[in-house]
């Protein structure tokens, strides 16, 4: 067993896994990371590459649905807290193949907690000795609220009205969490977020397949007729947000994080596209790739967060506005796909 406290990260291979193991590592240098991930399409080894020689970094390929090896890990290390970002999350997949959602995102949530509290707690209200101040952080997102009209922002307090799949899987996910607060005591914190964006991110999202397509001279597809609008959020700013969560966060509480950057998916097509004309110019406009198809079934019109809790009670609050993280990202991905 390690000497340095040890903590379970689920899904750390993926986008914003990967992205919080190294800005976890790199300011928490007394803890040992134990970073299970499953290594489906989302997952990729390369995002943590970087981490291999670090003594407080472990990667274990697995499924947090796997009874048996999350009671191992957990007897193994004696972890003091679990941060779980392992979930299915590409909506159109959810269209296509639900019943994986299902499976990973409801009864591998399910399946994480109870282990936890089976290795933190006697019963309910009450934790083994050192065992207290051990915390769940379940990471989640704003689509579990549904979807808004023109105006107004999600809070902590906005009613569930999840509209796919996928949102209906992590907003089952949620109650399941909250569940464990209310009957057991556990310590658990839920963060919601806003559409992350920035390295690391897997080529099907928006933004990397808007520069993937644009680099390739390709059609750049927008769905429908491109107002559909996000609150984008930073990789590295909801990091810091979720760190603050696990430090600081009231046990039982829900913090949303969200950039308070609203775009329309027509606005970032051609915004990205108008930075590579600066960065790697070409005879035509990029712009002129956008091509409109079919909408999403289900498609939600808007999303966006008010993330008053978390700056007041917290004090965080988001680095980057669109128009700065997008160049960081853009800038990561030609080298990505160029270099």
């Amino acid at each position: 067993m390690s000497k340095a406290k040890s903590i379970l990260i689920t899904g750390g291979a993926g986008f914003i896994g990967s992205n919080f193991i190294s800005f976890f590592l790199k300011n928490n240098k007394n803890v040992k990371v134990v970073n299970l991930d499953k290594l489906t399409y989302a997952g990729d080894l390369y995002n943590v590459s970087t981490l291999d020689a670090d003594e407080n970094y472990e990667f274990v390929k697995g499924d947090i649905c796997d009874a048996e090896l999350v009671n191992k890990l957990f007897e193994t290390y004696n972890f003091f807290g679990v941060i779980h970002f392992a979930a299915e999350s590409h909506v159109d997949n959810s269209i296509k193949d639900p019943a994986a959602f299902i499976n990973t995102n409801v009864y591998g949530t399910f399946n994480l907690l109870n282990i936890a509290k089976s290795y933190w707690m006697d019963a309910p209200f009450s934790y083994k000795d050192g065992c207290k101040a051990n915390r769940f952080l379940h990471i989640s997102t704003d689509e579990v609220y549904g979807t808004l009209g023109d105006t107004g922002l999600f809070t902590e307090e906005t009613p569930y009205a999840p509209n796919s799949p996928y949102s209906a899987s992590k907003a089952s996910s949620d109650f399941i969490v909250r569940s464990y607060f209310h009957t057991y005591g556990m310590n658990v914190v839920t963060t919601n977020c806003s559409n992350n964006y920035g390295p690391k991110q897997h080529d099907e999202k928006l933004i990397p397949t808007i520069i993937r397509k644009a680099l390739n001279n390709e059609p750049i597809p927008i769905y429908g007729d491109g107002k559909n609008i996000r609150d984008w959020l930073y990789v590295e700013d909801h990091c810091k947000g979720i760190n603050l969560a696990f430090q600081n966060g009231r046990a039982g509480e829900t913090y949303n994080i969200g950039g308070n950057n609203e775009r329309d998916n027509l606005y970032i097509a051609h915004k990205i596209c108008d930075i590579l004309n600066d960065l790697v110019p070409k005879d035509n406009s990029y712009s002129e790739q956008i091509t409109f198809v079919n909408d999403r079934p289900g498609h939600d019109f808007r999303y966006a967060i008010d993330a008053s809790k978390i700056e007041n009670e917290l004090d965080w609050k988001a680095d980057e506005n669109f128009e700065t993280g997008i160049i960081k990202t853009i800038e990561w991905y030609l080298k990505k796909y160029i270099y």
